[in-house]
């Protein structure tokens, strides 16, 4: 993973920074091996990860996330897998920050190819050095809920 150093990056740069990181830990395309543990360093300790499709919502903490993925990036299930940004805006403002992004990931998963869009929320907090994620959000695009052109 990339170190992001605060006094060597703007915070939108390295913002932009952590998050191509974030996405970058589930690829396994091309037979690269996902580095699902990076995320406890992209985080704060008491961080959330939550999933809003439709009526469904999980909440999990860092461990609760990555465990079921790293098993699903590894067991030969999903492969290649790559999540990446479409589109952002980002806020900041002193110490905090709040990322809205565009998402489109793809796959073949059990056998059958897949593409997918969404949206996710980010929020951030400068510690020390460095920004980290205090939580993050999707929702996946569905039968009615479009994701727009851009954010």
């Amino acid at each position: 993973m990339q170190t992001h150093n605060a006094s060597l990056l703007p915070a939108s740069a390295e913002i932009d920074a952590l998050t191509r990181a974030f996405f970058s830990v589930f690829t396994n395309k091309n037979g690269i091996k996902p580095d699902v543990d990076a995320i406890h360093r992209m985080f704060i300790p008491q961080g959330l990860i939550i999933r809003c499709n439709g009526p469904e919502r999980a909440i999990y903490t860092l461990q609760e996330f990555i465990e079921p993925r790293r098993q699903l990036l590894s067991c030969g299930r999903l492969t290649e897998f790559q999540e990446q940004e479409v589109s952002a805006r980002t806020d900041i403002f002193g110490g905090i920050a709040q990322r809205y992004c565009i998402y489109q990931k793809s796959g073949i998963l059990d056998g059958q190819a897949f593409q997918a869009r969404g949206v996710k929320t980010l929020q951030l907090i400068r510690m020390d050095d460095s920004w980290k994620l205090v939580s993050l959000a999707w929702e996946d695009e569905r039968d009615g809920l479009a994701v727009p052109d851009r954010i």
